[in-house]
């Protein structure tokens, strides 16, 4: 057993510039792992940087300075989000309100609905099965109410902490883009010597998280958008609530589709009940993510290297629960990053054994 495990670490490790892989990996690991929550909003300005770069470099092409570019594109962004800060989140906020508020009466409905079942029903619903689970959906109504009070006490602290991301982070981000050369030159510098396999990773991974982050978002906004409309249209309740939930929904892949329809579902059973409007609103949304899932995806990220939805979930489920948030975003971009390390690692067997046994 040992020789075995000592063989496979000759065959893989044996490399310096394996070695240096490792090692840059490992302690990038350790940075973000310990440091992530420190360092957060230079996170986020990378991430905003990789999608604002592409942008930047289409007007380049067309002979406008990298710096007034920069400048031009960071002014649009800072405006779409002051918009949205401004305009989208107050109508969230008050759809939320108009939620919670509406819950004893939803919480009624499914009682008068839930108590006739023994009638319509007596082979399929018993009264003794049934009041017991009311007490616990009761139960599980009013903690929700008093995590709701919690949250929204906690809000007042991340007030303070979005006000500081609001200056932060585009500060960041016009650093990033504007010195991105003289950075990226400063980083090679201190980079090992040994980073053949290091520089193969990153200018594979460099390109799948820019096409994987523009791709991403701009499916959040179509799915979001299409999504508002069709409620909208409807006249579905909490439309733009609904739609944003199912807009960031598709950062968790398969998982995300699946958990958000059951707040569709349940919205649309209390407005309308089991009648025509309902069953039009699943096969919107059917057709909805259907046409995220088949035809979308596939454009957007067509460049992305293929993933088993098995390998897909392990790595939400892994990064997820080490990263949170940013671990799920990044979970597809993750696991790529596993497969081509251990793709780029050496494979073949030592070559220095055939000339010692020739000597």
């Amino acid at each position: 057993m040992f020789d075995m495990l000592n063989r496979w670490y000759k065959r893989r490790f044996s490399d310096p510039h394996a070695v240096s892989l490792f090692a840059m990996l490992f302690f990038g690991f350790l940075i973000i792992y310990f440091m992530g929550h420190l360092i957060a909003p230079l996170l986020v300005a990378i991430v905003l940087a990789y999608l604002l770069e592409w942008p930047i470099i289409q007007m380049a092409r067309l002979g406008i300075p990298r710096t007034l570019s920069v400048v031009l594109v960071i002014a649009v962004f800072v405006s779409l989000m002051l918009v949205a800060v401004f305009v989208l989140i107050p109508t969230i906020w008050n759809q939320v309100s108009n939620l919670i508020n509406d819950i004893p009466g939803m919480y009624s409905q499914l009682q008068h609905l839930i108590n006739t079942l023994p009638e319509k029903y007596p082979e399929l619903a018993d009264l003794a099965i049934v009041e017991p689970m009311m007490d616990n959906i009761k139960n599980q109504a009013l903690h929700f109410g008093e995590s709701v009070v919690k949250g929204s006490l906690a809000s007042l602290v991340s007030i303070a902490t979005l006000a500081v991301y609001l200056i932060l982070v585009p500060l960041l981000i016009f650093f990033l883009l504007k010195d991105k050369g003289e950075m990226l030159k400063t980083a090679s510098n201190i980079m090992p010597r040994n980073r053949k396999l290091v520089t193969k990773v990153w200018l594979e991974m460099n390109e799948q998280i820019s096409n994987y982050i523009r791709g991403k978002v701009l499916e959040i906004l179509i799915v979001g958008g299409v999504s508002y409309i069709a409620f909208a249209i409807l006249d579905l309740r909490y439309s733009v609530l609904l739609a944003v939930a199912v807009g960031f929904s598709v950062l968790i892949p398969y998982i995300g589709a699946a958990a958000v329809t059951i707040p569709v579902a349940i919205v649309g059973i209390f407005q309308w009940g089991f009648t025509p409007p309902f069953y039009w609103l699943l096969v919107v949304y059917g057709i909805i993510q259907t046409l995220d899932g088949n035809v979308l995806v596939p454009v957007l990220f067509s460049e992305a290297v293929n993933l088993h939805p098995v390998a897909i979930i392990v790595a939400v489920l892994v990064f997820g629960g080490m990263w949170g948030f940013w671990g799920v975003f990044f979970a597809i971009p993750l696991a790529t990053l596993v497969k081509a390390v251990w793709h780029a690692l050496p494979s073949g067997e030592i070559e220095d054994e055939p000339s010692q046994t020739a000597s």
